[in-house]
Parts: C-alpha cells; sequence; structure tokens
C-alpha cells in the first residue's frame, strides 16, 4: 500500500486530519493486563529512530484505547503488558479494521502475555492464524541486520525468543515479539542492568520495527 492511499485510508476512518509529525502510540487495552508497563521503553526507542534512523517522531507516545477512531491516526502502535488481555466484540472488529487500512500493531510480551493474546488473536483475524517471521524477512534486514532473525534480551523461560506475526497482502500488519521482552531493552539502563551490546540490539530491532511500519 502507498503511502498516499494508507493516509486517505486513515483520513477516511478517523474522521481527522492527521498531523504533520509523526507519532506513535500505545494500547490501552482491557482484561486487567498492565499495558502501561515499561514507561522509559516508547520514549527512549523513539529518541534512538530520531537520533539513527532519520524518523521526526514526537517524543512522548500517545495512549489510544482498543475501539477508539483515534487508532487509525498512526501508523505504529505498541502492545506490551504481563497479563491478561481482551478484546470486545467492537474492539477487536475496530483493531481488525485498522490492521487491513495500513496500521501497524507491534505486541511485545514483557512475560505471562502470550496464553491471553493467542486467544484474544481469534476475535482480531478468526480467518487467519500467528505464523513465525522468517529470519530473512525484510524486517530483519534494515536499517540494522540481524541475520538470525529477533535477538534475546531477556531468558524469561530461557526458550528462544520467536517473532510471530500476521499477514495480509503479502504484508506483516502485526507482530507479537515472544520469548525476547524488546521493551526492557529499550528501558533506561537503570531498570534491567542490561549490558550495553544488549540494549544496543533491541533498540536496533526496535528501529527496524518502526522503520518497517513507516515505509510498508
Amino acid at each position: 500500500m502507498n503511502c498516499i492511499k494508507k493516509i486517505l485510508l486513515l483520513i477516511f476512518f478517523s474522521g481527522t486530519m492527521l498531523s504533520t509529525a509523526q507519532e506513535i502510540a500505545v494500547l490501552k487495552y482491557s482484561g486487567g493486563g498492565d499495558w502501561y508497563a515499561n514507561p522509559t521503553a516508547l520514549p527512549n526507542l523513539i529518541a534512538y529512530c530520531n537520533a539513527n534512523i532519520n524518523t521526526a517522531i514526537k517524543e512522548s507516545p500517545q495512549t489510544v484505547t482498543s475501539a477508539s477512531t483515534t487508532l487509525f491516526q498512526y501508523p505504529y502502535v505498541h502492545m506490551t503488558g504481563h497479563g491478561n488481555v481482551f478484546f470486545s466484540d467492537e474492539e477487536a472488529k475496530n483493531v481488525r479494521t485498522y490492521l487491513l487500512a495500513g496500521g501497524f500493531l507491534h505486541i511485545d510480551d514483557n512475560y505471562g502475555m502470550e496464553p491471553y493474546l493467542r486467544k484474544e488473536m481469534v476475535k482480531i483475524f478468526p480467518d487467519k492464524e500467528l505464523v513465525e517471521i522468517p529470519a530473512d524477512h525484510l524486517i530483519f534486514k534494515e536499517p540494522y541486520s540481524f541475520p538470525e532473525g529477533l535477538p534475546k534480551i531477556h531468558e524469561h523461560d530461557g526458550k528462544r525468543p520467536q517473532a510471530l506475526g500476521i499477514i495480509h497482502e503479502n504484508k506483516l500488519i502485526l507482530l507479537f515479539t515472544f520469548e525476547s521482552d524488546l521493551g526492557d531493552g529499550w528501558e533506561d539502563p537503570e531498570v534491567h542492568n542490561d549490558p550495553e551490546d544488549i540494549r544496543q540490539k533491541a533498540l536496533q530491532m526496535g528501529a527496524n520495527i518502526i522503520s518497517y511500519a513507516f515505509k510498508n
């Protein structure tokens, strides 16, 4: 989908003009999970992208709810947490419409979200399944190279990191990062005391995701 078509679709669905500055948002969802986890993560990722990949994203991410029409104003929406996730039928329909209209949802499991999320994904895409994104996908190639795919940032259960996604018309529209915890790597250094090389991997992978969402 070209940029002009995406903008027209977003304006049509939101009923408002998009701002000229780039903005991204955090998804506030129902179910009791801590959607607000990792408060320093996105501001740090935004600063990294603006400094390194020529974006001009507003410093503070917005908060948007699953059922809101303002969802359509953002080319990239981030979702995270540790616990329960719930989408009503209205919310699921709104998120689905947003994604099919050209939006991008990145869900980063902060540990414990995965079983709840899988159940709710059926509401959003009853006709599609989460599939593993191969290491040769564009999202792992630019602007930073990850030849082995998604990096491992936090151990959690010690399982391999997985990038799962929903594909529509040969485009990745929803990315679920599992057993990686990129958001922890984006946070201020003193929050998790990650080595600098681990933080850099997390930020670079985040920059790849932002770049993909903005360009595709």
